[in-house]
């Protein structure tokens, strides 16, 4: 059952606060310091929810902190598999305006709350700040209990909700009637050594000049800048977010690309990146620099390597590109956010790549409607590992898109990463708990799952905002001469398909040669004999592999059997 927490809102409920001193003196000896949290997010596109947290890895606990800066009748907080409120996991502060009270709750498939009979949420205290209420409390990552969430590598999906009047008991809450939300974290960030930075370490800022952010939901902001003339190459060796402050909530995630080298020169833009006014040109400036999301924390390169930048064959044209999330469609709102690169002219031994894996973004590869976990997979085979180097990759750190990513060695399969609850609405960088050596000869396979539940057409493969895709863009060294890595279905297997569907289905698909993919796939009856042969052709026809370099240009690879 809860426990009474008569002080914890004291300074807004008419309380005593001697029980409060008793519980935070008698817990002091658990509590974090404020300072021991180094992951912060905020909870809600106003900010007035701040959650910090740290991971215990010999305690398989989370300790978290949250900063209720307008406190209310009380709060939820808890996690769900994609942030519903319908089978959640769920810690409440609530008062029925004379006590307050704070217990570990569940939410049925209707959204009922429950208090749980195993209290894993364990509050360790609450202190009172000028900026608001704090609570700590922790989790252990798993509790054995049916009723709590795991919480486990990858995507964590964490909800909350505002109590802005009364309520007589914790199943008197109606969350569909109250002030609720989403924010997507990594929560259990792995322990990694920061580098020791060298003394001529020099910094630049790539940020956007006082953008009146629009008052629209989603927002592509894009901008140029410019190196210096003659600029010589450099490393570089660490990036970390700038946020103008009171936009935290708002600035979702950020990308620096460096533009291609074979154009002299690429026009000034600073605008959405949807606009019709934009250049064409900018759609050159695609090669990855820097990438950092909500909650990320500033990534370092590995002592032995950086990122080189300037010099000959390097184009001196950035682009940065800022995706605004501006639920509450705030209007007149300015933000100069970016990000600041850390770079040195002393080269390391290394060149880092980034190197694109999964699969091509093309129509052949579909997933039918109706699907609960429709599984395909993209594969960098043996035969483009062998071409580029004779020593090994040293993937120490990726950039996630989507999916699980496995590592063949000869026999061993080895996962390098993996996100079961993963979301196109939070990409970004996540480091590997350890160094991954990749030699000449192993596969690296990417494999994605999807749920096509609420669709009643084929989703095929593509750029568009209805289509899908399958990558990881993946930072290593040594740089090789492969950017891209990737397969799909060999296409005349596909058509073997079609030809398949229209001798044992009463409605005919077309396969002239005018009709595009997409249209035939739109024409397919999708019963369970059509969705079985498509799923079993995804699973062993031979593959189409495409091994490019930074030039786009391919190597000789062709086709090949699937692993």
């Amino acid at each position: 059952p809860s426990f009474k927490l008569r002080e914890v809102a004291s300074m807004y409920f008419t309380m005593i606060a001697v029980f409060l001193v008793i519980l935070v003196v008698a817990l002091q000896g658990s509590v974090p310091r404020g300072s021991d949290f180094p992951y912060k997010v905020p909870l809600d596109p106003q900010g007035l929810l701040e959650l910090s947290w740290n991971v215990s890895y010999p305690e398989q606990a989370v300790h978290f902190q949250l900063l209720i800066r307008d406190l209310q009748f009380g709060l939820l907080f808890g996690m769900s598999d994609r942030g519903e409120f319908e089978n959640a996991d769920l810690a409440v502060l609530w008062s029925d305006g004379h006590n307050s009270y704070f217990g570990d709750a569940w939410s049925d498939a209707e959204g009922q709350l429950h208090m749980d009979s195993q209290q894993d949420y364990h509050l360790l205290g609450a202190r009172r700040a000028p900026e608001g209420l704090y609570l700590l409390f922790r989790r252990a990552f798993s509790t054995c209990d049916p009723k709590d969430y795991l919480i486990e590598d990858g995507t964590v999906h964490l909800i909350y909700g505002i109590l802005e009047n009364p309520v007589r008991s914790l199943q008197a809450i109606n969350i569909s009637g109250i002030h609720r939300g989403l924010q997507r974290v990594q929560l259990l960030k792995p322990n990694i050594t920061v580098p020791e930075l060298p003394s001529d370490m020099k910094t630049m800022e790539i940020t956007a000049p006082n953008v009146v952010i629009p008052s629209q939901e989603t927002t592509y902001w894009c901008y140029m800048a410019e190196l210096p003339d003659g600029f010589p190459k450099h490393h570089i060796i660490m990036y970390e977010p700038v946020i103008t402050a009171g936009n935290e909530a708002l600035v979702h995630h950020m990308e620096v690309f460096q533009c291609a080298a074979e154009f002299d020169s690429f026009p000034h833009y600073n605008g959405p990146c949807d606009s019709k006014m934009k250049p064409d040109r900018l759609n050159y400036c695609r090669h990855v620099l820097a990438a950092w999301a909500m909650g990320a924390q500033a990534f370092y390169y590995p002592e032995e390597a950086g990122l080189a930048f300037g010099g000959l064959g390097s184009s001196r044209y950035l682009r940065l590109e800022i995706h605004y999330h501006n639920p509450l469609v705030f209007k007149g709102r300015r933000d100069s956010s970016g990000i600041r690169l850390y770079y040195t002219a002393t080269l390391r031994r290394y060149d880092a790549g980034i190197m694109e894996l999964g699969l091509v973004y093309t129509p052949v590869m579909a997933i039918p409607p109706g699907e609960d976990a429709f599984v395909l997979t993209g594969y960098c085979t043996d035969k483009c590992t062998q071409l580029v180097s004779a020593h090994p990759l040293r993937p120490g750190f990726a950039s996630e898109k989507r999916g699980c990513k496995w590592l063949f060695q000869g026999s061993k399969r080895q996962v390098v990463n993996a996100d079961g609850h993963y979301s196109p609405h939070f990409q970004e960088i996540r480091m590997l708990k350890e160094m991954v050596a990749v030699f000449p000869g192993d596969e690296l396979i990417t494999t994605c799952t999807y749920n096509t539940e609420d669709r009643s057409q084929a989703t095929v493969g593509g750029f568009g905002i209805l289509e899908e895709m399958c990558v990881n863009y993946v930072h290593y060294y040594p740089q090789t001469q492969l950017e891209l890595c990737k397969s799909a279905v060999d296409p005349g297997y596909l058509h073997r398909y079609f030809n398949l569907v229209n001798r044992f289905n009463d409605e005919e698909v077309c396969t002239c040669p005018q009709v595009s993919v997409p249209q035939q796939f739109s024409s397919v009856p999708w019963n369970t004999f059509n969705r079985d042969v498509l799923r079993s052709l995804y699973g062993f026809a031979p593959i189409s592999v495409h091994c490019n370099k930074s030039s786009a240009v391919r190597f000789p690879v062709g086709t090949a059997s699937q692993p």
